[in-house]
């Protein structure tokens, strides 16, 4: 898992484990963001549509939605998989998921969305996405969640 918080730049730090990765899912937090540009469903779709040129993702489909009286969601569906955002712009804050399969490049994507959307402070987590290298993918099942 990979944490970061940001100001200004970025630095990434991270501790790997041994894994056949099928992709990276970088899981954004953003906070002091202007309220109008996150009320502004036509700056966010060119900021998606940015980021996936800028992270060499290519766009299935973009689905913008506007919700009244204020905040909007947009998911892109990407060959590599997907990217989407939430916004609060009462809160000056919005979350996005990016998951990336492939050569794509998330973090730069990432870089284009909260740059274009001038976010004062964000924080990602990387997930890398995939099986373990070496074992059995049922060694791996944890009693973590049961279901009723």
């Amino acid at each position: 898992m990979l944490c970061l918080e940001v100001c200004e730049g970025f630095q990434l730090r991270s501790s790997k484990k041994e894994m056949t990765k099928l992709g990276t899912h970088l899981i954004v937090d953003a906070w002091q963001v202007p309220a109008d540009l996150l009320n502004d469903p036509d700056r966010i779709r060119r900021a998606l549509l940015d980021g996936i040129t800028a992270g060499e993702a290519t766009l299935i489909d973009l689905c913008v939605h506007q919700f009244s009286p204020h905040g909007v969601t947009a998911t892109a569906t990407l060959a590599e998989s997907h990217i989407a955002i939430h916004t609060w712009p009462e809160h000056g804050y919005f979350a996005a998921d990016l998951f990336f399969c492939g050569s794509g490049k998330p973090a730069v994507a990432m870089e284009i969305l909260t740059t274009s959307l001038q976010a004062g402070k964000i924080q990602v987590r990387e997930l890398t996405r995939g099986f373990p290298s070496g074992q059995e993918v049922e060694e791996l099942n944890t009693p973590a969640l049961a279901l009723a």
